[in-house]
């Protein structure tokens, strides 16, 4: 009997959990992503209480295998807390993040979202490379398609996303402001959470001031998924230079909706993105706003750019997604009947 995991916040996360619960026919668990320590209490002891094996499905929950006397698989969606960490840690979370650490590494089975996620697991954690599946995200292509539509009588990249430190706003506003000074009737849509804490949106406020372009930026916080492959339709293109990515859905949902996608050549996102993108170093400001330039006044190059981007997507499907990890089950199960 596997017991699958299932996180009901709106991140890519939590679609991972939810769209696997939709399509695979086993034993789940619904819950909050954030609890109360309270709440997390509860739901130790309901997974502590299952039989057979139990799907962890992010990073973060592997700290409840500490109730489990069963086989257990992690999900890892990335290594960004041993990558970079939180500017501010509080004793609890330290303490969470060991947990964490020492429960990924005892799972009978890590599920990695990429090769870079696999890379990193085996560096930071030393686990060993035959413990761990590369089973990429998925996509839904019945929501995300291209869609004739038209968000803003401006034209505008997108950014999809939060406000944290990694995301590199900064040096994307920075770029934005340099295209902008040749192209004025554009605009940038910020759709996503604020992040972390308020304190990323002053930040955020503060460098679209200084920059004297806080009125040309456009956020939106909640979208569904059908507003927000209309915003990927309707956009120019999509520019997402992240620092790092343990796989990056913004990009595939893109192009999957025909936007063209400018990105990071860091971490997985050459593994989502593949021939259909243009890569930058997400430390380059210019190169950054050269790239994106060259998207929004180069008709032929963005038409080759959407062909690309529409075939890479085609690569990626829960469906297929759901048939590796049931894969996983049985190869774990087989293990443990052993």
């Amino acid at each position: 009997m596997i017991t699958l995991i299932v996180t009901s916040e709106k991140s890519g996360i939590d679609k991972y959990s939810q769209e696997i619960a939709k399509r695979i026919d086993v034993r789940k668990i619904e819950t909050r992503r954030y609890l109360s320590l309270k709440g997390a209490y509860r739901l130790a002891r309901t997974i502590g209480r299952q039989s057979g094996i139990v799907h962890l499905p992010n990073q973060d929950f592997s700290r409840y295998a500490f109730f489990l006397n069963s086989p257990f698989i992690v999900t890892a969606h990335d290594a960004v807390r041993l990558c970079f960490g939180f500017a501010k840690e509080t004793v609890s979370e330290r303490i969470l993040l060991k947990l964490d650490k020492h429960y990924i590494k005892r799972a009978s089975h890590i599920i990695a979202v990429s090769q870079n996620t696999k890379q990193d697991l085996m560096k930071y954690l030393k686990i060993p490379e035959n413990r761990i599946s590369v089973i990429y995200n998925g996509i839904d292509h019945s929501i995300f398609k291209p869609y004739d539509v038209k968000i803003l009588d401006n034209p505008y990249i997108l950014y999809v996303g939060s406000e944290r430190p990694r995301k590199n706003l900064g040096r994307l506003f920075e770029a934005f402001a340099k295209v902008k000074s040749e192209l004025p009737e554009l605009k940038l849509v910020k759709a996503g959470a604020v992040g972390r804490s308020e304190e990323y949106r002053r930040n955020v406020m503060r460098k679209l001031d200084s920059l004297g372009i806080t009125q040309e930026v456009i956020f939106v916080e909640h979208t569904s998924r059908l507003d927000l492959a209309h915003y990927y339709s309707s956009a120019s293109l999509l520019a997402y230079p992240t620092l790092y990515e343990g796989f990056g859905l913004p990009p595939l949902e893109a192009m999957a909706c025909g936007c063209p996608v400018v990105t990071s050549n860091t971490s997985s996102l050459a593994e989502v993105v593949g021939k259909a993108g243009i890569m930058v170093d997400p430390y380059d400001v210019d190169g950054l706003a050269q790239a994106m330039k060259q998207v929004l006044t180069d008709d032929k190059l963005r038409d080759d750019m959407v062909r690309k981007g529409l075939e890479q997507a085609k690569r990626f499907s829960w469906e297929k997604t759901v048939e590796q990890t049931l894969e996983v089950y049985n190869k774990v199960a087989e293990q443990h009947h052993e």
